[in-house]
């Protein structure tokens, strides 16, 4: 259950990872993108009060008028025109935020299809005030006068008294009267004139009524031709009136449409961000709902997998120490039993030295005493080797340390190459030694280690290699004033290693994919056991070798020289 605690743990591990950066994301991206419409929610309200702000100036234009069509003062006008660039200019506002806005630039576009034309207001402003700089001419300001009527007929005969009855109201004059009676404020004021004849002699009446119908209907005709006159003029005069005020009327109602264009194009705007804003602060509040009941539900299945691991531990650590107790109880008794050989075996083979002794002394033969050399010194080296099993059995760290002592390197080696030369003679191979090496030198060295170093590698050799050719060369250099390098290559012609092969040469207990072609193959522990005692010497070992060519193993090791 190990594998599926820890891989449970490493992917709940890595999905809470996951959710604090969705977290973070959702925290430093979505809600970047919630400020933003944030933001232009506070634009909108702030593009709101430029609508209102319009209407405000459109209601201050639209009473500007009113008071200049009564006052006919310029004053008025001119304030009609500052509203009215006021609300132009809150205008240009708005799509100045539109250019930089796609969403009220679409709003805007959408709102001016529903509109037939649409001219600039700065154009259509611009347009009626010139026409307010040539004015119709005020009905105050106009001055009628009446023909006066000339009569042909001088009445010498009649004596002429004229006398005028008027409203004892103050009386206003023509033109007054007649603006009174143009705007409907109150009927004209009229005024009565008698006229009285007398007859300075004595008259025919018929005659005189007949002169005086002639003189009246003269004098009606001669004055409905003024006052119509007067009508005409003023007739004019009104119709230029309606048409300099129907521009500004007409500039009043376009600036009222856009006005309701744009204040609809606003709050269609600020729906849309109102609904954006509700939808993306429901989104991150349910991501962030989510990532916290996931983190909860992760955190509780790891505190599960921690309990569950945690008591499996400390089950398999109470079986550990009973592990290690009963270790240790079979390492001891192993350490006895190799303590009880190493000590019996010495005495065998310390006798078995005796017996080549007295062979040695009681033979004249050569050949002969050559074997009982290789034979003592391969038995000499079983008693070292036996002695240091039981140094090992009292410390077992006494392995991993060289066993100085001092000796002829040359004789040494020479040795040992005497000692193996009968048993690579056994699978028919041709042993060649190069010695290098110089008379004489004495060095202060393990040499149970370098007999060991020594026949591992040529075992190795002769084990693969039959009828073929081993070669060992052997040669040292100073590297120090009380220090030489033992360089040692053994070349055989055997099977060679694989190049899948080489990188595990050292392990311990590999035997490499050639195994089953070599006889008595062993445990795979010879060039695991070489390296360390190469390492033991402070030296390096390499190998090179070509399948079914034969392998090249060279190592060097590091000798005190015995001053």
């Amino acid at each position: 259950m190990r594998k599926i605690v820890h891989y449970s743990m490493i992917i709940c591990i890595l999905l809470i990872q996951i959710i604090i950066a969705v977290f973070f994301y959702n925290e430093f991206v979505n809600e970047k993108k919630l400020k933003f419409i944030k933001d232009q929610l506070e634009q909108s309200k702030a593009l709101g009060k430029l609508a209102d702000n319009s209407r405000k100036d459109f209601m201050d234009a639209q009473n500007y008028l009113q008071k200049y069509m009564i006052s006919q003062d310029d004053k008025d006008l001119k304030l009609y025109f500052q509203s009215l660039r006021k609300l132009n200019s809150n205008f240009d506002k708005i799509n100045e935020y539109g250019d930089r806005n796609p969403a009220l630039k679409n709003s805007l576009a959408e709102q001016k299809k529903d509109t037939l034309k649409i001219t600039k207001l700065k154009t259509v402003i611009d347009s009626v005030y010139q026409s307010s700089l040539n004015p119709p001419v005020k009905i105050q300001d106009q001055h009628y006068e009446l023909e006066k009527y000339e009569n042909k007929d001088n009445f010498e005969d009649l004596n002429i008294q004229t006398r005028t009855y008027s409203d004892t109201i103050k009386k206003k004059g023509l033109m007054g009267r007649l603006r009174d009676a143009i705007s409907g404020k109150e009927n004209v004021r009229k005024e009565s004139t008698v006229i009285t004849l007398s007859n300075k002699k004595p008259a025919n009446i018929s005659k005189v009524k007949s002169r005086m119908d002639s003189l009246v209907k003269s004098i009606d005709k001669h004055y409905i031709t003024e006052v119509k006159k007067i009508q005409l003029s003023t007739a004019r005069n009104q119709k230029q009136s309606v048409n300099f005020y129907s521009n500004f009327s007409k500039l009043l109602v376009y600036s009222n449409g856009l006005i309701n264009m744009y204040e609809n194009a606003i709050k269609d705007f600020k729906s849309e961000l109102e609904k954006e804003y509700t939808k993306q602060n429901s989104y991150n509040s349910r991501i962030r709902t989510y990532l916290v009941l996931g983190l909860m539900t992760l955190m509780f299945i790891v505190s599960v997998l921690i309990m569950y691991f945690t008591r499996i531990a400390f089950i398999y650590e109470q079986k550990l120490k009973a592990a290690n107790k009963q270790n240790k109880k079979n390492l001891n008794f192993k350490n006895r039993i190799l303590g009880m050989l190493s000590h019996d075996i010495r005495s065998p083979l310390k006798i078995i030295n005796i017996f080549i002794d007295k062979i040695n002394r009681s033979t004249q033969d050569e050949t002969v005493k050559g074997y009982l050399k290789s034979i003592k010194f391969t038995n000499s080296t079983l008693l070292l080797q036996s002695n240091q099993i039981l140094e090992y059995t009292k410390d077992q760290e006494a392995e991993k340390k060289l066993i100085k002592s001092v000796f002829n390197l040359k004789d040494e080696l020479n040795s040992i190459a005497t000692a193996i030369t009968p048993y690579i003679e056994t699978r028919n191979n041709k042993f060649v030694v190069t010695d290098r090496i110089p008379a004489g030198t004495i060095v202060n060295s393990d040499n149970i280690k370098i007999n060991q170093l020594f026949m591992n590698i040529l075992g190795n050799a002769n084990k693969f290699t039959e009828n073929g050719l081993i070669n060992l060369t052997m040669s040292t250099e100073a590297i120090g004033e009380n220090k030489i390098s033992l360089t040692t290559t053994v070349e055989d012609t055997g099977v060679g290693i694989s190049e899948s092969d080489l990188g595990k040469i050292f392990e311990p207990y590999y035997q490499g994919v050639i195994s089953d072609e070599v006889d008595n193959l062993g445990a795979g522990l010879g060039l695991s056991l070489c390296k360390e005692i190469v390492e033991l010497f402070n030296g390096k070992i390499e190998v090179s070798s070509t399948q079914y060519k034969g392998t090249k193993i060279t190592f060097m090791i590091n000798l005190n020289i015995n001053a």
